[in-house]
């Protein structure tokens, strides 16, 4: 397609500057009256321009072309290479188990936030967090925590915050162990979310609008526009807001701006740089429902009404600036470097409930109700620093072709968190009481029904709550030089090697203090070195056919959660002595065997994996003073992964998963632990995405999701059994979705989604005491017109 004409490199420069100083501002508001002037650009230079199209050049199962450039050409949902350069082989070829949600499927799916779209994926559960942490997303891979496992573009991406897809091109999970790629943690596995960047390759300007049930509207545009032969500048925005489906007057909103910019100096070296600033707010969060009954009978309540009250949040703002530099310093030499700035800003107020025996305070005749509990508050400052540079170097060595990986990372990372103070106004409704205390006497709680099961008016508004934001209680930083080297080597025609190493030297320092009184009540820090490493074989069974093995480990560290504190349950730092460090790196080895084939010429591929993770040196709790809990764990994940992704036919396209595993307590503090499952372990997980594209304009297709039973408890340990029985049981459960398009023109399409179509009642998550139970969104209407100009 033809280049717009080139613009005047001072107006290009000044574009730039504005960008730059929008960005250090940190300021959406006014990035968003920048970008949102380029859709307007577009349409006049779309006046002017000659742009015959070929239907065929724009059109491929239905989709526009897709600018991600690891996209396979001609499948919506297959991915051929990883955004990360480190993974110098297709995906086909790459000996490890990573699964890819591109962008057609995201949008075909009607998903939004990166939680929805991660537990539709097998393997992967959800967790609720430490007394209702609700700072933003926790994910369980393959029964392993990786709520600090998420990366943007290859850089980790801390704190706990609500992630959106707005500015995604597609969604990387790396399955098993991974510190050589990816540094501490990653015990289970890791995420990399890769952004959309400014092209070259061409021009285009969409908008997407839709409207549905639950109040939902949502905007986003997508603008990429090239200057000359050397500028790219690409857009995308995002509003949206709805009420959680099946939950009002809980509510969502999101705003987000991601601007990427495009210097292509030669053929040999480009600088692009990035903004993304996102809001989101989440107004009365729902903790869902909670369990009722006694073990062997505990079960989700029922009819759970909405109890979050008025004053409840969970929000989180972040803003990142990114440089990357892509050098072609020789043929066979490439640099590819990633510099970040980024800040955000995280905090809840949230109310959970529980059932227990009430009085009204008057007489001692007994009943029961669900009662407010005191809230969970929380919130965090993040301000964080990382650079990685990444040396390519294809050599040939006594007659083998090496693909050297040679990378350094220096990261810094702080986090200053604390709490709020709740003031509670409103008249108490009901009676708790405590062993020997008197069962008559004032009210002291508040009930959400009276004696008679009939909820009181005004739910929201029982407790009259407000929150004060405190000090801060918590200063965790952590600082990390790493050195990686990687080599893929083809020893014969058909069998290739993989390895891997790396280094991370950290140095942590935990400061807390009580947020009252400002007294300093510990001071703590340590520093240590990581050695981690990854090796695999694969060998082609035929042209487009490998097998494979691996093996590869990951480390993480003594507090190395800055959400956590000194709670070590849930990866806080364990102390002893009044100081932090003592306890080994808990360390994971993951052994895997498995078959990837890419069929059909190149538009399906299917992979199987057997494999099983061990993790031992894992630090169980409290204080080890008194228990002993450093390094007393242990325990052990066995499963099968299988998935296909691409297309079946000409028409039908799709992606389907199946995860079956096993854990083991292998060791523990606690004798009685030792040989049941983990906790928020699914023992069976499948998802299948199925597109049919009936005619050049209409398609339509399905989304099935399941996941098995599963029991809550603390991270790394032991489910909550009882005397066998699970005692914070979280059903099975599957739910459907269907969807629709229908193309009217080259330019416009229009999309529906109906998400949980059943309209079934499940549940993603419990507490460890069963005192809420995260419940999944009801059914959800969404429709959705997209135009391109």
């Amino acid at each position: 397609m033809n280049k717009p004409k080139a613009q005047h490199p001072h107006s290009i420069r000044m574009e730039q500057d504005s960008a730059l100083r929008s960005m250090q501002k940190t300021s959406l508001a006014m990035g968003l009256s920048t970008a949102m002037l380029l859709p307007l650009a577009a349409v006049a230079q779309t006046a002017t321009t000659d742009k015959t199209v070929d239907m065929r050049e724009v059109l491929v199962l239905g989709k526009r072309l897709d600018p991600n450039p690891n996209a396979e050409a001609g499948t919506p949902y297959k991915a051929k290479t990883s955004g990360d350069s480190r993974h110098t082989r297709p995906l086909a070829e790459t000996p490890q188990t990573i699964s890819v949600v591109t962008k057609a499927a995201i949008d075909d799916s009607g998903l939004t936030d990166l939680k929805q779209i991660l537990a539709a994926q097998p393997g992967i559960t959800l967790g609720t967090g430490e007394n209702g942490n609700a700072f933003g997303d926790r994910y369980i891979i393959r029964g392993q925590e990786a709520r600090s496992d998420v990366f943007v573009d290859g850089l980790r991406d801390p704190g706990m915050s609500t992630r959106e897809s707005f500015a995604v091109e597609q969604i990387e999970i790396s399955k098993g162990p991974n510190s050589s790629f990816a540094g501490r943690g990653t015990a289970g596995g890791a995420v990399n979310a890769i952004t959309k960047q400014a092209t070259l390759d061409h021009d285009f300007t969409r908008f997407s609008m839709g409207v549905g049930s639950d109040s939902q509207r949502r905007i986003t545009s997508d603008v990429n526009r090239g200057y000359g032969e050397n500028f790219a500048v690409r857009a995308n925005i995002l509003w949206g807001e709805e009420d959680v489906p099946g939950r009002a007057p809980s509510n969502r909103s999101r705003s987000g701006l991601a601007l990427s910019g495009l210097w292509e100096a030669s053929d040999t070296f480009s600088l692009t740089t990035d903004y993304y600033g996102l809001r989101t707010k989440d107004h009365m969060p729902d903790l869902g429902g909670y369990l009722v009954g006694s073990v062997p009978n505990r079960v989700p309540a029922t009819n759970v009404p909405v109890y979050a009250q008025t004053s409840d949040f969970l929000q989180s703002d972040i803003d990142t600036l990114t440089a990357r530099i892509n050098w072609k310093i020789a043929p066979q030499l490439k640099l590819t470097s990633l510099t970040r700035y980024g800040k955000s800003s995280n905090a809840y107020v949230t109310t959970g409930a529980n059932i227990g025996t009430r009085y009204n305070g008057s007489n001692s005749v007994p009943f029961t109700a669900a009662a407010l509990d005191g809230g969970h508050t929380g919130w965090q400052e993040v301000d964080y620093f990382a650079h990685q540079s990444n040396l390519r170097w294809d050599k040939e060595l006594a007659g083998l072709k090496h693909e050297f990986i040679f990378g350094a990372e220096y990261t810094d990372h702080k986090v200053l968190s604390g709490t709020y103070q709740i003031t509670n106004t409103g008249a108490y409704t009901c009676r708790t009481v405590g062993n020997n205390t008197p069962i008559v006497g004032p009210l002291n709680a508040y009930c959400l029904s009276d004696a008679y099961g009939q909820n009181y008016a005004n739910l929201n508004t029982l407790a009259g709550r407000s929150a004060t934001r405190l000090g801060w209680n918590q200063d965790w930083k952590v600082k990390t030089v790493a050195l990686t080297a990687m080599d893929t080597v083809d020893l014969t025609e058909k069998l290739s090697a993989f390895g891997g190493l790396r280094a991370d030297y950290f140095d942590l320092n935990l400061v807390r203090r009580n947020n009252t009184t400002g007294v300093i009540t510990g001071d703590y820090g340590y520093n240590d070195t990581l050695v981690n490493g990854h090796l695999g074989l694969s060998y082609k069974v035929a042209k487009d056919a490998i097998i494979y093995a691996s093996v590869a480990s990951a480390q993480d560290i003594n507090g190395g959660e800055a959400d956590s504190g000194t709670n070590s349950g849930y990866g806080g730092a364990v102390l002893y002595d009044g100081k932090i460090a003592g306890a080994k790196p808990e360390t994971s080895i993951n052994y895997e065997l498995g078959t990837k084939w890419d069929l059909f010429d190149h538009k399906l591929l299917a992979t199987a994996a057997l494999f099983q993770t061990t993790k031992k040196d894992v630090m169980e709790g409290a204080n080890y003073d008194t228990v002993g809990t450093f390094n007393t764990g242990k325990n052990r994940v066995r499963g099968l992964e299988v998935g296909v992704a691409g297309n079946f036919t000409e028409r039908l396209s799709g992606q389907i998963g199946g995860s079956i595993m096993q854990s083991e307590v292998l060791g523990s503090a606690t004798a009685a632990n030792i040989g049941k499952p983990l906790a928020n372990f699914a023992k069976k997980s499948f998802s299948a995405q199925l597109k049919f594209q009936q005619t050049d304009a209409l398609s339509y297709g399905a989304v099935a999701r399941h996941e098995s039973d599963r029991c809550g408890g603390q991270p790394d340990t032991a489910a909550g059994y009882t005397n066998g029985v699970c005692a914070q049981p979280v059903p099975a459960f599957t739910v459907y979705d269907v969807f629709a398009a229908y193309r009217f023109s080259r330019r416009f399409d229009l999309r529906l989604n109906v998400l949980n179509v059943g309209n079934k009642d499940y549940y993603t998550a419990v507490y460890r005491s069963g005192a809420f139970l995260y419940k999944g969104d009801a059914r959800a209407v969404r429709l959705t017109v997209n135009y391109e100009l």
